[in-house]
């Protein structure tokens, strides 16, 4: 019972909260537990694709493939292959995560990872052609050819900041998902 109650101490929480609003203030408990609602049905409609994703990237794509890929001596095929992983992806950033340990675990070169973070989160194909469409073309090619070098840069340079020791961690924690 413990341990069900320290798992689920956040959804707990949100729903006492929800449950004082509604009691305290109706209008915005009603809004709160809307977007609770919201919140909820969109990770129920992201997250069960993106783990059978994950299951087939597991068992699909041996260990060496992505070390020979992505690794640490994949040089500018490895950073390529990050930028179109995370351009094509769909769904919201917190998706991207589990897909980065996925990758981690595989053998990935820590700034491959990050640079297919910062893909992900800046430069999705679907995002870039809405915001073509409110913000013109030249607005996203511009946005586009800064964001490419300064995700490289962030990348490396997060890289770089990054103790071995902490690298390590990072891929320990990686390997136990």
């Amino acid at each position: 019972m413990t341990n069900i109650l320290k798992r689920y101490k956040i959804v707990i929480s949100i729903v006492i909260i929800d449950f004082v609003l509604i009691m305290a203030a109706p209008d915005i408990g009603s809004k709160s537990i809307h977007i609770s609602v919201d919140n909820l049905t969109e990770m129920l409609i992201f997250i069960p694709p993106i783990f059978v994703l994950l299951g087939l990237l597991d068992v699909w794509v041996e260990r060496e493939t992505m070390m020979r890929l992505m690794g640490d001596l994949s040089g500018f095929l490895g950073v390529t292959i990050a930028f179109i992983l995370g351009s094509f992806a769909a769904g919201p950033l917190y998706a991207a995560f589990p897909v980065a340990g996925a990758m981690l675990k595989k053998g990935s070169k820590f700034s491959n990872v990050l640079i297919f973070i910062g893909a992900w989160s800046t430069t999705k194909i679907p995002m870039l052609m809405f915001e073509a469409s409110s913000m013109g073309w030249q607005f996203t090619a511009t946005r586009f050819v800064v964001d490419i070098p300064g995700i490289a840069l962030i990348a490396y340079a997060i890289e770089k900041m990054t103790t071995y020791q902490e690298k390590e961690l990072i891929y320990e924690k990686a390997l136990s998902l």
